[in-house]
């Protein structure tokens, strides 16, 4: 599916639904993150970039309420003031749009009534951020809809409150800064404590490289509780040294602080976090340089360190890992909040196919279902079409 038919496929259902043409269509993208994992609520550094893949919101105002429609579910919601004056009052996937207009209102903006229809081709449960793209998307639409003063630097956070105080879902920043801040061919390196962001060339076909995304397939794994295990463990181990998060650990003083930690769990859990932030900024000093096959190993340490000290890696993922470096990657790792999802891949350009093939070969090997796979290219961030 092309980006012209997702589109399409919202304007077709806004005027199916609502029985005129949108006032327009809004879109933002899924992510997958280059390097970086885990460590954004810890105050650290990521590096994602936005996938082809998008959420598309075809809008216009209303005179009261809001009404929408989404390719996932067969008939429209509506909802209205009770549903927006505080979270848990809707849930699934309207939830979402909900708590967007929920977020705008409690930061003192007037959100415009509206009636909405979505269209999607990010994949959803894959890790790759469907939900963000989908706050990302209304966000940025009711935004433009109704004229609101709301700088682009500032919307990410307004559409992290809404999943973190309106669904609920206690994820970091990342997700919503890189739908919404990324530009085609880079990756958007994000400080996660003060905001700041910079673009960094990630232009893989330009040296003959492709990125490989592999979705594993797998049934996410106690994911929720699990997720919020990390957190918590993460929290109290920076609170056990003496910071304000893990993110103030320097790398050079791993050792000491992995002495004052008398838990083995917590020891592991920090270890990921200082070593993965790290390995950010390595990967970062060598995309400046222009030297992309070089990030490779890193890429491999992220999953290693992903699976043996954060421990959230299964064994659908653990195995693409190992087929796509026996087939000659550059690097390869999980990405995204783990337990399922998708693998990210460096491949030169012309192996990309034969290392699908190799993945795919080794899951059957395993009797695992089987995975998809497709080579992506870094998008833009969050726009009206």
């Amino acid at each position: 599916m092309t980006a012209s038919d997702v589109a399409a496929r919202a304007a077709a259902s806004f005027t199916e639904t609502y029985g005129a043409a949108p006032a327009g269509l809004w879109a933002a993208p899924g992510r997958v993150n280059l390097i970086g994992e885990h460590t954004d609520y810890n105050d650290g550094f990521v590096l994602p970039f936005a996938l082809p893949q998008r959420v598309v919101v075809a809008a216009a105002a209303a005179e009261s309420g809001w009404q929408v429609r989404s390719d996932l579910a067969p008939e429209p919601v509506t909802f209205g003031e009770p549903e927006v004056a505080g979270p848990g009052v809707l849930d699934g996937w309207a939830a979402y749009v909900a708590g967007v207009v929920w977020a705008l209102r409690d930061a003192g903006l007037p959100v415009p009534p509206a009636r909405l229809a979505l269209a999607s081709d990010v994949p959803v449960g894959a890790g790759l951020s469907s939900s963000a793209a989908l706050e990302s998307a209304v966000l940025t639409a009711l935004v433009e809809l109704g004229g609101l003063d709301l700088p682009v630097p500032r919307r990410p956070a307004l559409a992290q409150r809404a999943e973190n105080g309106y669904v609920g879902a206690p994820t970091g920043i990342m997700d919503q800064a890189a739908s919404i801040r990324c530009r085609e061919g880079h990756a958007l390196f994000l400080d996660c404590r003060t905001q700041a962001v910079r673009q960094i060339p990630f232009d893989v076909a330009a040296h003959g490289l492709a990125v490989l995304i592999v979705d594993s397939n797998a049934p996410h794994r106690h994911v929720d509780g699990e997720y919020g295990a990390r957190r918590k463990s993460c929290e109290a181990a920076a609170q056990r040294l003496g910071v304000a998060a893990l993110r103030d650990v320097a790398t050079a003083d791993l050792g000491m602080a992995l002495h004052q930690l008398d838990d083995e769990v917590l020891r592991r859990r920090a270890r990921h976090v200082v070593t993965e932030n790290q390995r950010v900024l390595d990967t970062v000093a060598h995309l400046d340089a222009g030297r992309i096959r070089e990030i490779g190993p890193l890429l491999s340490a992220s999953h290693a360190s992903m699976r043996d000290d954060f421990e959230i890696t299964v064994p659908e993922v653990d195995v693409a890992v190992e087929a796509a470096l026996a087939a000659g990657a550059y690097g390869a790792r999980m990405t995204g909040g783990g337990f399922g999802g998708c693998v990210l891949t460096l491949v030169d350009a012309g192996r990309a196919e034969a290392t699908a093939a190799a993945v795919e070969a080794a899951y059957a090997a395993h009797g695992f279902a089987a995975p998809t796979a497709w080579v992506v290219t870094p998008g833009p961030g969050a726009a009206r079409l």
